[in-house]
């Protein structure tokens, strides 16, 4: 295919194309070019090496580690404008140069939360136009729906800025991002010609938010399926001792990741998983992983045993909160569901430091600009009166609070 070149090279290992992968393609019903199964998320690029913490891209890395995929098949690339404190699109609009912008499918996102007006969507579109190096947005993404932002954006008139943007060019494909209750999404499918949903979907969410129901209701109405999150943000990838027995007595010898992003590419109705993938192995892995990806594949002996780490990782749960949010809203800005999945999924994945530092970012303010963490809670006792589970919900918080820190 192509003659190894220089970016290949990573922490001393030299990365050779290989002829013989041989990526899948799916199609969305409204688009006329078949798309890869494997989309590249750009949330989670490599960082410099002791600036983590800031997000700061290591754009060698990441420019070979993005070429790389598209060498290989991959056609759709996927960003934001808030990713890596707003980093990542300018990183994705150089990595694409030299021809590669013409070879994919670009999609990125309007930032819900920053929107007061319709001035404010035209005004961040072109920005990002001009961080990318690009002439149009291939999909352009209502990033991150919930009910907050929904009815802001409705009343802002965001159908009417999609509308205007396709027309003069500037996007050429609308969709939506999504993260609330099911509801709330078959509300937002029927208000709008989308070209498809993006939603959180993996083999521990199959009930989450929009879940298997929420994904079936926009097939029917004649909308692609993008997931996000396959692996629950890396979760599912990790080497948990809880399960290592169960996969090493497996019929098939896959890692973790393996076996979470086959899971998600045997439904039929998913057109594009992405991975935000950190390192050049993740990316070789993956598009090894993706030329097994055909719906239908999975035995039912495999899906067994996807079925006993699904039930492992359900019995590690601490607090059994259903995500019903009847407690919510909290007068004091705290979001009791989110806490509890957060302190769940440390426990369940033995994963402490990730979810913690998910936990610490998400309830911090930066998104909707009220800080939710279970250290903010009052211990007011009006949720408990409202949860059905009859949970015991501030002595929940305040071991959350104690495990994460205040």
């Amino acid at each position: 295919m192509h003659a190894p070149v220089p970016y290949l090279s990573f922490g001393g290992n030299q990365y050779e194309y290989r002829d013989d992968l041989k990526m899948l393609y799916r199609k969305f019903p409204k688009l006329d070019r078949d798309l890869s199964i494997l989309g590249f998320g750009c949330m989670r690029l490599p960082a410099v090496e002791g600036q983590q913490f800031a997000g700061t891209i290591d754009e060698p890395k990441t420019t070979g580690m993005i070429r790389y995929a598209i060498d290989h098949g991959v056609n759709y690339i996927d960003t934001a404008y808030p990713y890596h404190n707003g980093q990542s699109e300018p990183v994705v609009g150089r990595a694409l140069g030299e021809g590669y912008r013409e070879k994919v499918y670009l999609a990125t996102k309007l930032p819900s939360w920053e929107i007061g007006s319709r001035e404010d969507m035209d005004r961040i579109l072109d920005e990002q136009l001009a961080r990318l190096n690009t002439d149009h947005i291939d999909f352009y993404l209502v990033h991150g729906l919930r009910k907050e932002f929904w009815e802001n954006l409705s009343q802002q008139g965001v159908l009417e800025f999609l509308d205007d943007a396709i027309a003069d060019g500037r996007i050429r494909y609308p969709a939506f991002s999504f993260h609330d209750n099911l509801p709330l999404f078959r509300e937002i499918v029927d208000a709008y010609d989308w070209m498809f949903a993006q939603i959180q979907y993996n083999y521990m969410d199959e009930n989450y938010q929009a879940g298997t129901e929420g994904l079936r209701y926009a097939v029917e109405r004649g909308l692609g399926i993008v997931v996000m999150e396959p692996l629950r943000g890396g979760l599912l990838a990790k080497d948990a001792p809880a399960i290592r027995g169960i996969l090493d007595s497996a019929p098939a010898r896959r890692t973790p990741a393996e076996w979470g992003l086959r899971w998600v590419w045997d439904h039929p109705e998913i057109t594009v998983v992405l991975s935000g993938m950190s390192t050049i192995d993740q990316v070789t892995g993956n598009i090894a992983c993706a030329e097994q990806g055909r719906p239908g594949s999975l035995s039912r002996e495999e899906h067994a045993v996807i079925g006993q780490v699904r039930d492992t990782f359900n019995s590690r749960v601490k607090i059994p909160c259903t995500g019903c949010r009847y407690c919510m809203p909290c007068k004091n800005g705290v979001d009791i569901p989110g806490c509890f999945d957060f302190y769940n999924q440390a426990h369940i994945y033995d994963a402490k430091e990730e979810s913690g530092g998910i936990y610490s970012w998400v309830f911090s303010g930066i998104v909707g600009g009220i800080p939710g963490y279970a250290s903010c809670c009052l211990e007011c006792g009006e949720c408990e009166e409202r949860c059905p589970q009859g949970l015991s919900i501030r002595e929940g918080l305040r071991d959350v609070a104690a495990y994460f820190g205040k």
